[in-house]
């Protein structure tokens, strides 16, 4: 078991931390050489300052409202449970929230750079907001990677591996309710905003895309990077290291003999680090379309993962290992290993077929809008619910699949092997944002048509891209809380058998309790987007009637000779975001607290709860992301001169799509995403307490 001097077995934790520090020194690299290039003229600088500035206020204020929330939870585990778990509920919170605050400030010092760049070239704005975005996933794959590894290692080391492994899942809780904070917080702001912006703007007063006399444009473009960057961000980092942790406790409890299924996880994810880096040179170094260099990168990184993969399982598991009572050799996980590879880019390919301007779908919600705003919403819903049927098929295929090689732990190690591309997806995510924003300085900043031409390209590419990237963050999802939904039944099962009592509850259909927790379970989604919608409603109405307000009572605002307040419109929507975040974000954790503190429910409808949100929330998170791409997309397929162009009847009506598609696919929709791991991980946590 001896490879490059080390045995991977000792080595494969610390050795995978040693590839995110790598991941992380990369970034670094990037940084500094994002931040050498220029930044443009002074009203370049001046905008992105605000932008900015801006987003900097709110997280700050973000942070103050969650970390009073964080603390009460702490002191809840740290009473309740044990001080291990509480302190790993501390580290995923905090570093969930690092990721989303580093990649924004990368994402805003990247924006005015891109546009710059796209004076030279549209290969030059592409690169500089890629690597922008590349920040942002090697930083949420390598802290990820390497705070699960440091706290794993510590509490081995202190109270010994079962403990390590049990109190992992605090630092999963920490890192997934952070994530619906950000995620809800971050996607109230930026749709609460666009959709004020647009609808004032583009509909009642016919001003382009980020005009500097729309009043809500800066609060635009600071959501943006709050939604977009700070978010994704924080909701990827949950989803990966929920995805990590899931897979260790598979490992601990199922295969417990087999020290290996721990070290596996760990070593995949190291592995993936470097295909990350891969990918990222691979778009630096490539000519062509940026929407086939991007999928070019996310195939390179693929390649060098399933290849690096092989001999890592070889050297791990030389000898067949006994799961479900059945010899598994290492060909067999590997094969688990690239069914997760190859949901990655099946979900890629199929997420962008809907939300491309390139294919059928977004054309016909385009074309729908010559007759009008109903008939494009109409169109825009269709798409969104048949682009759940693809997805949800491969899923299945891919839990049949790797439970045929390795059972339950096959199912954990897919999950990881899709998460392990996390760092090459995210840096397509973040592209979205940094592209858009660097189209808002170019108009804000009156620079040249051609260069709002390149942006307005690859701001329509960042479309898709973000599109793929919740849907490719809502499969592994709908993968990960399957694995949690395991791990809750196994943790019951040694519960149980710790504390000598009879374990006899039965998880079938034919189970009353059981279809009573689905449909609890299976509500909860619906609940849980329809306040989500609403805050999103509600902002947006605040700032629309700011914006009339503020152009009715300075007409010179639309001459030019008066200048918009945009400072109120930040305000109005920092207030709705932070204020409408709170009640959603706890949504649940009340149900499940509630459901087992109900002694006639108990563990059998919590359970049946677990697996109704999963497959909910699965079919709702996929419709309403793949829906909102496809809207926005039509919009900005209209804007390029098809079917009329901007300012034609067609064109408003695409407003009107994307306007709804907003909070669909920016706010409720991946919400949903870090709300199942938070059902499935609270349960978990809860089981010695209640049970």
């Amino acid at each position: 078991m001896i490879f490059l001097a080390l045995d991977i077995l000792k080595s494969g934790v610390p050795l995978s931390m040693v590839f995110a520090v790598l991941g992380l020194v990369f970034a670094f690299l990037l940084i500094k050489a994002v931040i050498r290039l220029s930044p443009g003229n002074d009203r370049m600088r001046q905008i992105a300052g605000a932008v900015e500035e801006g987003a900097k206020a709110y997280l700050k204020r973000q942070v103050v409202t969650i970390s009073a929330i964080a603390a009460v939870i702490f002191v809840l585990l740290f009473v309740f449970r044990d001080r291990f778990t509480a302190i790993g509920f501390l580290i995923g919170a905090f570093c969930s929230l690092a990721a989303g605050y580093i990649g924004m400030r990368i994402a805003v010092l990247a924006n005015t750079r891109t546009a710059q760049a796209a004076s030279q070239s549209r290969s030059a704005a592409m690169r500089v907001a890629f690597n922008g975005g590349a920040v942002t996933g090697l930083l949420v794959v390598g802290l990820a990677l390497l705070s699960v590894g440091i706290f794993y290692t510590l509490t081995k080391n202190w109270v010994g591996p079962d403990l390590a492994v049990k109190s992992l899942v605090g630092l999963a809780l920490g890192a997934s309710l952070i994530s619906v904070f950000a995620r809800l917080g971050g996607g109230i702001y930026t749709k609460a905003a666009d959709v004020g912006a647009d609808l004032v703007g583009k509909i009642e007063s016919n001003l382009e895309e980020d005009d500097p006399r729309n009043p809500a444009t800066i609060a635009d473009n600071v959501g943006d990077n709050v939604g977009d960057c700070a978010g994704m961000a924080a909701d990827v980092f949950e989803t990966y290291a929920v995805s990590l942790i899931g897979a260790i406790l598979v490992g601990a409890l199922t295969l417990g003999t087999y020290p290996a299924a721990i070290i596996y996880p760990f070593v995949l994810g190291g592995i993936s680090v470097l295909g990350a880096v891969i990918g990222i040179l691979f778009v630096n170094i490539s000519g062509g379309r940026p929407g086939t260099v991007l999928m070019g990168a996310v195939g390179a990184s693929g390649l060098v993962s399933a290849i690096l993969y092989w001999p890592a399982t070889r050297i791990l598991f030389p000898e067949p290992v006994m799961i479900g009572g059945l010899a598994r050799s290492s060909t067999d996980l590997y094969f688990a290993s690239l069914v997760g590879l190859l949901m990655t880019g099946i979900v890629v390919l199929i997420t962008n077929y809907y939300t491309s301007t390139s294919y059928a779908p977004v054309r016909k919600i385009a074309k729908a809008s010559e007759t009008g705003h109903a008939t494009n919403i109409i169109a825009g819903l269709a798409i969104g619910q048949h682009a759940t049927a693809l997805p949800v098929g491969f899923i299945g295929i891919a839990i049949l699949l790797s439970f045929h090689f390795a059972g339950l732990y096959g199912i954990a190690i897919s999950v990881m092997s899709m998460l392990s591309m996390a760092g090459i997806i995210i840096s397509l995510d973040a592209f979205g944002p940094i592209t858009d924003n660097a189209g808002g300085i170019a108009v804000m900043s009156n620079l040249p048509k051609e260069i709002r031409g390149i942006t307005d390209e690859l701001d329509a590419v960042g479309n898709t891209m973000k599109a793929v990237t919740k849907g490719y963050a809502i499969a592994s999802a709908g993968l990960a809380a399957l694995v949690l939904f395991g791990s809750y039944v196994e943790e019951l099962k040694a519960h149980f058998a710790t504390n000598g009592r009879p374990y006899s509850f039965q998880f079938s259909l034919t189970e009353p309790k059981v279809i009573i927790g689905l449909f609890i379970g299976g509500l909860l989604p619906f609940i849980f987007t329809a306040f989500s919608m609403d805050a999103v409603g509600k902002a947006a109405g605040a700032v629309v009637r700011e914006v009339r307000r503020q152009l009715t009572a300075k007409p010179g605002i639309l001459t030019g000779n008066d200048v918009p307040d945009y400072g109120t419109c930040v305000d109005i929507v920092t207030k709705a975001a932070l204020r409408e975040m709170i009640v959603p974000a706890l949504l649940p954790v009340v149900v499940v607290l509630a459901v087992a503190m109900i002694k006639p429910l108990g563990p059998v409808v919590l359970g049946g709860l677990l697996v109704g949100t999963i497959v909910t929330g699965l079919f709702v998170a996929i419709a309403m992301t793949s829906s909102g791409g496809a809207w926005d997309n039509a919009k900005k397929y209209i804007e390029e001169g098809n079917l009329g162009g901007k300012g034609s009847f067609a064109h408003q009506a695409s407003v009107t799509g994307d306007t709804v598609g907003d909070p669909y696919k920016d706010t409720a929709g991946p919400a949903i995403n870090p709300m199942i791991k938070v059902v499935n991980i609270v349960a978990i946590l809860i089981i010695p307490i209640f049970f």
